[in-house]
């Protein structure tokens, strides 16, 4: 497998993530309905591959985004600083006191338990981050002159208003130029697109961004649901993964975009808010599929950014050059970890993934 990634001497970053990053507002075990007090974090779809690389993994991260130059927008810069994100490319934007024209992002989430499942409720319209134009970065010195091994951005971003895809694609065009690897989480959500063009927009974007990239990200359905591809045996019964019908329907998507060094599915059954079945599938060109060891019936505390932290364990492995076979459990391993803490953002260390790709069990560790 061939993925060409700068060498680190030339670069100033080894990653940055292209999002929003919201305050994330968490009423612990009750619900948000009846909360009297919220635990503050800070959490967004792309931001959290750049946060797991950092903290987890021990890479030099940035994050692009904007926030409003008020105290909440500090608030969450000062939650990125403590994730291990540089700050660097905030864009700050000058509000108006009350949030008329421009606000930073709320995201007020219930872990869910048993039978009732994980809630979300986000607060984002008119955000500093939404509003953000491609001409406001300056891409050929943050890819060129400063130099980046890896772009992560994600399909949340480019859903987030009618300027976001713009955005999006400009960072993945100067990316290409200057010979980032450029990864991207198709991460579907309908109620984004729902007031920006709909079903058809959102693959009429991420097809565009998918001609641009080399590692491809979903989940069991977002290939079908972002880009159009069917998998035929259909994807909900993990316990018979239906192999034959990736290997179909990646056949479809490397024929369309010849680029692609990498596509990764994550895969999940949900029986109840705090019991899924999780695994992945990868394929490359000269590997073909191969599979994460599976994980039924894993017990989850929060499953929030369980994704985002297989992205970010998939691409450590793959910028320090591991096979695609160990980097799809890497990848798995850090999602089914980062789901057993609350918040957006893996808690986990490089040592715990690794002895958890390796076997480990739960035993008590004195």
């Amino acid at each position: 497998m061939t993925i060409n990634i700068r060498p680190a001497d030339e670069c100033q970053f080894d990653a940055v993530a292209l999002g929003e990053v919201m305050l994330r507002l968490d009423p612990g075990e009750g619900r948000v309905r009846t909360a009297r007090q919220f635990r503050a974090s800070e959490g967004g779809g792309e931001y959290n591959v750049a946060r797991g690389l950092a903290r987890c993994f021990g890479l030099r991260t940035a994050v692009v985004t904007a926030l409003v130059d008020n105290e909440v927008g500090h608030l969450v810069e000062e939650l990125i600083m403590a994730g291990g994100v540089s700050p660097q490319f905030i864009q700050w934007v000058k509000g108006d006191a009350i949030g008329r024209s421009v606000r930073n992002g709320l995201n007020f989430v219930e872990r869910g338990y048993g039978v009732r499942g994980a809630k979300s409720v986000s607060d984002r319209g008119h955000t500093a981050a939404s509003q953000l134009r491609a001409s406001d970065v300056d891409w050929d010195h943050l890819f060129g002159e400063l130099g980046v091994r890896w772009l992560h951005a994600g399909g949340i971003y480019a859903g987030l208003s009618e300027t976001t895809p713009d955005v999006t694609i400009a960072a993945c065009e100067a990316a290409r130029k200057h010979g980032t690897v450029i990864s991207y989480d198709l991460n579907y959500r309908p109620s984004l697109w729902e007031s920006v063009g709909g079903p058809d927009k959102a693959r009429e974007v991420n097809s565009r961004v998918a001609g641009l990239v080399d590692v491809l990200i979903g989940n069991e359905e977002d290939f079908t649901a972002a880009l159009g591809y069917e998998v035929p045996g259909g994807t909900d019964d993990l316990s018979e993964l239906h192999v034959d019908g990736y290997v179909q329907m990646l056949a479809a998507l490397a024929a369309d975009l010849p680029q692609l060094r990498v596509a990764a599915v994550t895969l999940r059954t949900v029986h109840s808010a705090t019991r899924n079945d999780w695994g992945a599938l990868a394929w490359s060109p000269e590997t073909g599929i191969v599979e994460a060891t599976m994980r039924e019936g894993l017990e989850i505390m929060d499953r929030v950014g369980g994704g985002d932290s297989f992205a970010s364990g998939l691409a450590y492995a793959l910028m320090t050059g591991e096979d695609l076979q160990t980097a799809v459990n890497y990848g798995a391993a850090h999602g089914a970890l980062a789901m057993t803490t609350p918040g957006d953002t893996s808690m986990a260390t490089v040592a715990e993934v690794r002895a958890l790709v390796q076997g480990a069990g739960a035993r008590v560790q004195r």
